[in-house]
């Protein structure tokens, strides 16, 4: 149930009047014993000391926008900053942004005043069977020119908090679109890492094969020689369809991953065939900010979009408290009106009708009660998302860190087993050359290293992607908005 007074034109008094009435009356429809139950986290609050120690801090250890530099690969930076001129993932990111803007438009024209201009004309002829004349038989038409006001006072700041959460969705999607693009940069990087690592692999296996096909060769000489049985050329010929499997694999991994990158750019398949193999990539040692975790805020874009979720919800909640009490809306209509057009710019066509109009909600079946903890259970998620965006975030900081060290420390123990495998490789060449040992010794000696080879390319990939990531998860150097401070955000935690 809803009261509606309107005041007349006579006086503003009765006005008031029914505006104490209503406020007397706002009982009925109370929002008492509804409010969240969900506050966001002090990013301080979450302990990573231990985790995060041993690593190298620096002040300025945050990443540059242009990050991937870093890696030491001109093709890859020509490749991102292609990617970012425009593609289907970032054209949607965009759009979003500017339905949001829109949507915040909307929701700012609807607390303003209205002004609009119509003109009418219409016509009523009655039979006489129903009236008798003079009505009855007889046309009669009116014209009608009219400008209409409509304005809403928001006496408790509804419409405004409602403008305030339209904009902070805005905001939202702005930095959920700079989000995409580091995520459409690291996907690339990752992408392009992958396919270094294939070029690495097929190199191994084409060497594997090169020696597989050369134990076969011996093989045959020794059987044909009476030195050896079928078994040692089976087992050679089993060993180069392998390599030659190993081969196809690599090249079809080539294949895909350009495919892949080409995709990621926004571009048919043809355009990964103009991407040439990467140089020799680089990983930087890690590092962090001295200011984590605190500073993580302002760093990742989803920890700030979440952010800004979490202020929109709260304006949310504010909008649907003003729900209960009263409105007061004034309209106003001014024009001329007259049953023959001639008349209608005469002394005596004047119109005017309007005055205002206040309502007051008292039983509406529990839909405000209702409308309200839907909007607090919004804020609630909203601070769910926040926090388990702060908890991902350092998470992934702490994830990449301990990848990159034990990466690390893999590749130095695999290096150190292949400059012994090598060692064990040119000690049996040279053996061989001075008569003392045979070419099986050799290729013997080479199937570990050509291993230990295959294990490096795979961790040196880990590494990169470990790198990357760790860019990725401190915010991919990118500026963002945080004029919200951290005393707001506590503050809206308390609606």
């Amino acid at each position: 149930m809803e009261l509606t007074f309107t005041g007349p034109r006579s006086g503003l008094k009765p006005v008031l009047s029914a505006l104490a009435f209503a406020v007397l009356l706002a009982g009925c429809a109370s929002s008492r014993g509804l409010a969240p139950e969900d506050r966001p986290l002090d990013a301080d609050s979450l302990q990573a000391q231990r985790s995060l120690s041993g690593v190298a801090v620096s002040d300025a250890a945050f990443p540059r926008q242009d990050w991937w530099t870093s890696l030491g690969d001109a093709q890859l930076d020509a490749l991102i900053a292609e990617a970012l001129q425009g593609t289907p993932s970032l054209d949607a990111a965009d759009a979003r942004v500017r339905q949001a803007i829109a949507q915040a438009g909307l929701v700012d024209a609807a607390r303003k005043p209205t002004l609009g201009a119509s003109a009418q004309y219409s016509g009523l002829q009655l039979p006489e069977t129903v009236a008798p004349e003079p009505l009855g038989g007889s046309y009669q038409g009116v014209g009608l020119l009219s400008l209409n006001f409509k304005y809403t006072f928001d006496l408790w700041g509804g419409e405004k908090a409602k403008w305030q959460a339209a904009l902070g969705q805005a905001r939202a999607a702005e930095v959920d679109a700079q989000a995409a693009r580091l995520t459409l940069s690291s996907g690339i990087a990752r992408a392009y890492v992958a396919l270094a690592q294939a070029f690495a692999a097929n190199d191994v296996a084409k060497a594997d094969h090169e020696r597989a096909t050369r134990l076969l060769e011996l093989g045959r000489q020794r059987v044909a020689a009476g030195l050896d049985n079928q078994l040692q050329i089976r087992n050679a010929e089993s060993a180069v369809a392998s390599a030659e499997q190993q081969m196809q694999a690599t090249e079809h991994e080539i294949e895909t991953t350009r495919n892949a990158l080409a995709a990621l750019l926004g571009k048919g398949p043809d355009r990964g065939r103009d991407i040439a193999r990467p140089v020799v990539l680089s990983a930087a040692s890690p590092t962090i900010p001295s200011v984590l975790p605190s500073e993580l805020l302002g760093h990742r874009p989803d920890v700030v979009a979440a952010r800004w979720r979490v202020e929109a919800a709260q304006h949310g909640i504010d909008a649907s408290k003003a729900a209960f009490y009263p409105t007061i809306n004034l309209s106003a209509m001014a024009g001329l009106a007259a049953g023959n057009v001639g008349d209608l710019f005469g002394s005596d066509a004047l119109l005017l009708q309007g005055g205002p109009a206040i309502s007051l909600p008292i039983f509406d079946g529990g839909r405000l009660r209702n409308q309200l903890a839907n909007s607090d259970a919004g804020y609630d998620l909203a601070v769910a998302s926040y926090n388990q965006a702060l908890v991902g975030a350092l998470r992934e900081v702490a994830d990449a860190l301990h990848s990159a060290r034990s990466l690390d420390g893999q590749i130095v123990s695999a290096t150190q087993a292949r400059d012994a495998a090598q060692s064990a490789w040119d000690i049996a060449t040279s053996r061989y050359r001075a008569g003392l040992g045979t070419q099986l010794d050799v290729l013997a000696a080479q199937r570990p290293l050509l291993e230990l080879d295959r294990q490096l390319t795979v961790l040196r990939a880990q590494r990169l992607a470990a790198s990357i990531d760790l860019d990725r998860a401190l915010g991919g150097g990118l500026v963002l908005d945080t004029s919200y401070s951290d005393q707001d955000l506590a503050r809206a935690s308390t609606p």
